[in-house]
């Protein structure tokens, strides 16, 4: 098995996993009504559509179609965001957004998809029009780095910020109600960041 294989092979596992905890998610909730229950089935869709991309059957996959539902996706978790107590709807909403943000990588990659295989079809094109297309491919190619650049870094903060913000917590437990609380919100943010930075690597691969 190459490393590139092993590589796929851990983006596999780690997705399935997030798909199954997504669904259990969506099973168990008792919060936050059919909201949440929607949250953890777009989880669910995403994680397990990236499961399957890094593979060569996975490109069997419908490209535009992924790109229309998970760009519905990523709005569906900013204009859902509710005020929660205190919470306003502003900080509600950024508190959604590295989700929508996920998703966002989710379309992006399934778009580029979608342009590669038109790519691919223009094979054959007259000089004088490939002449051309070769200066927009130019131009695109530009946008396409600044875009993945962004989604790359934000992603990247996320990930970051999820899997090291429950550190402090891991260290004052001492086995009450209030710990093992803090230890599930410990285990969600190990979750957010772990696929955040799945979705990271998935980004940047080529494919």
């Amino acid at each position: 098995m190459s490393a590139t294989e092993v590589v796929h092979s851990m983006l596999t596992a780690l997705f399935a996993a997030a798909a199954v905890r997504a669904l259990r998610q969506s099973v168990r909730t008792r919060t936050g009504g059919c909201r949440s229950r929607v949250d953890h089935l777009l989880h669910a869709a995403m994680a397990l559509a990236m499961a399957a991309m890094p593979w060569s059957w996975g490109g069997a996959l419908p490209a535009l179609p992924q790109s229309v539902f998970f760009a519905a996706a990523a709005l569906w978790f900013p204009l859902t965001a509710v005020r929660s107590g205190p919470e306003g709807r502003l900080s509600a909403t950024v508190r959604r957004l590295p989700y929508a943000v996920g998703m966002a990588a989710m379309t992006w990659m399934s778009y580029r998809a979608t342009g590669h295989a038109q790519g691919a079809m223009a094979d054959g094109v007259p000089p004088a029009h490939q002449a051309m297309q070769g200066g927009h491919s130019l131009a695109g190619s530009k946008a396409d780095s600044v875009v993945t650049g962004g989604l790359a870094l934000y992603l990247l903060a996320c990930a970051l910020h999820s899997l090291t913000r429950g550190i402090p917590a891991l260290r004052t437990t001492t086995g009450t109600v209030a710990d093992s609380t803090s230890l599930g919100s410990v285990c969600h943010r190990f979750w957010d960041g772990a696929t955040a930075m799945g979705t990271l690597v998935m980004l940047l691969m080529p494919h």
